[in-house]
């Protein structure tokens, strides 16, 4: 195939343990994935590395202009229904934000999407009344912006690594045609985001205060460790196997899921049959199988590569083992160019 843009292209997501990179032939589609680097989050010598190899001529700036992903502690990405009638009353919306989302307007940037498609939702019109509630603290995404520029990256795009992943999954279940409503779990170290998705957009959402640091005194107790700190530590490390310990340390988290998804099913007449889990490390990648085999449903089996190609992202062979682990998905998600409106055919699979 072939590429007539010059500008590479840098793409960055940061999540709560690593540091991914990767850079394309261009900015924008028809694009192909030259190189994927990853550093631990905090690997200052690590990053600073691997930025030296993707762009091996200093920017005249000093910086690398990238489109970048990251995931702010408390970040919010809240399906909400809203009462359109109410939408010109004044004060309507700031008290959905502060009694509904339990959020202070002034203290956060939000953005507001359409749940079918992801478009911007129009505030003018306000015909829809499904939608999506994205943002974060003022704080946190200032401190991001800063984060990022120390380590010489400059955010030509800042996106929450949540959304571009869930607007993608949304894509590839269209793309592939599939029936099956997802549940799909951004699981940080304080808060789990659970959503349920479809081909048609997404259906549900409730964030869950229980994150992998609620699972640390169920490890130290259950092992009988002398501190919380060594319980972290090995919990994090791939020195053992917590397969058989799984069920234990999901226990609450499996609660606040069966009731999410309960509701849902009661709610839809719809059956949740597949998991996937956003932005685990790969020494937690048993969590995805205790959920799917305590939920009874399945996880869900992933090959991103022809979708990619569907949307002009090509992956060379030397990197489509890695372009096609999930863990991956975030970052190439930040690639794809959706069409304007949802449901245009994504091209024939390949």
């Amino acid at each position: 195939m072939f590429f007539s843009k010059k500008t590479k292209g840098f793409f960055v997501e940061m999540n709560e343990s690593s540091v991914l990179l990767a850079r394309t032939t261009s900015a924008s589609t028809p694009l192909e994935v030259e190189d994927l680097r990853e550093c631990a989050i905090g690997d200052e010598a690590g990053i600073e590395e691997a930025l030296k190899h993707l762009q091996p001529r200093k920017p005249p700036s000093g910086y690398v202009h990238a489109v970048v992903g990251v995931y702010p502690p408390k970040r919010v990405v809240r399906k909400h229904t809203l009462e359109l009638k109410k939408m010109k009353e004044p004060g309507y919306m700031a008290d959905v934000l502060t009694q509904q989302l339990r959020i202070e307007p002034d203290k956060f940037t939000i953005a507001l999407i359409n749940a079918s498609d992801g478009a911007d939702f129009d505030l003018v019109k306000a015909n829809q009344k499904e939608v999506v509630f994205c943002g974060a603290p003022n704080d946190d995404i200032n401190a991001v912006q800063e984060s990022l520029l120390n380590h010489g990256i400059y955010p030509e795009r800042l996106e929450l690594g949540s959304v571009a992943t869930l607007g993608a999954l949304v894509d590839f279940l269209a793309f592939e045609k599939s029936k099956t409503p997802t549940l799909v779990l951004d699981v940080g170290n304080e808060t789990t985001h659970s959503f349920i998705i479809s081909a048609s957009g997404v259906e549900a959402s409730r964030p869950i205060p229980q994150g992998l640091e609620a699972m640390v005194p169920v490890v130290q107790k259950e092992l009988g460790l002398k501190d919380e700190e060594s319980a972290r530590k090995l919990f994090r490390s791939n020195t053992f196997d917590f397969t058989g310990m799984g069920p234990l340390l999901i226990k609450r988290l499996l609660k606040e899921l069966q009731s999410s998804i309960g509701f849902y099913e009661v709610q839809t007449g719809q059956s949740v049959g597949q998991v996937i889990c956003i932005q685990l490390s790969p020494k937690l990648a048993w969590l995805e199988g205790a959920l799917a085999s305590s939920l009874g449903i399945t996880a869900m089996k992933f090959d991103p590569l022809p979708w990619l190609r569907s949307r002009k992202v090509i992956v060379p062979d030397a990197l489509s083992k890695t372009a096609g682990d999930f863990r991956w998905f975030g970052l190439m998600s930040l690639m794809v160019q959706y069409n304007a409106q949802h449901g245009t055919p994504a091209d024939e699979k390949k």
